[in-house]
C-alpha cells in the first residue's frame, strides 16, 4: 500500500468501527437476523472480529427497540417545541399579513383622490 492510501477494511484486531459505512454494517446485520449467515460467518466474509459484529448486531436491536417505544409515546419534546414554534409563527405570519393589507388600503386612500370629492 502506499502512502496516502487507508485500507478499506482493518484487520480483526482493530477497532472496525470506522472502518465500514453505516449501511454495510446494516446489511451484515439484516443478514444474520434472516438466518443467511452466522456472525462468525459475516465476520470472517467482513475480516472483522466476531465481537465486531456481535456489537454491531446489539446496537442496531437496541436502536429498532428504542425507535418503536418512542413511536409509541407520542412526539417527542423536541416535536412538541417546533409544533408550538410553528403555530406561534403562523399566527404571527397572519397578523403580518393584515397588518400590510390594511397599510396598502391606507396607501391607496391618500394617494388616489377620494370619490367623494369629484
Amino acid at each position: 500500500m502506499t502512502r496516502g492510501q487507508t485500507r478499506k477494511f482493518r484487520s480483526a484486531d482493530h477497532d472496525s468501527a470506522t472502518a465500514f459505512p453505516a449501511e454495510e454494517k446494516v446489511r451484515i446485520v439484516l443478514s444474520i437476523l434472516a438466518g443467511e449467515v452466522t456472525v462468525a460467518e459475516a465476520a470472517r466474509r467482513a475480516k472483522v472480529s466476531e465481537q465486531s459484529v456481535g456489537n454491531w448486531k446489539r446496537q442496531f436491536l437496541e436502536s429498532s427497540r428504542a425507535g418503536l417505544v418512542a413511536g409509541k409515546s407520542g412526539p417527542s419534546a423536541r416535536e412538541a417545541q417546533l409544533k408550538a414554534e410553528v403555530a406561534e409563527l403562523t399566527q404571527a405570519l397572519g397578523e403580518a399579513a393584515v397588518e400590510l393589507r390594511v397599510w396598502r388600503k391606507s396607501a391607496e386612500g391618500r394617494l388616489c383622490p377620494s370619490r367623494t370629492l369629484r
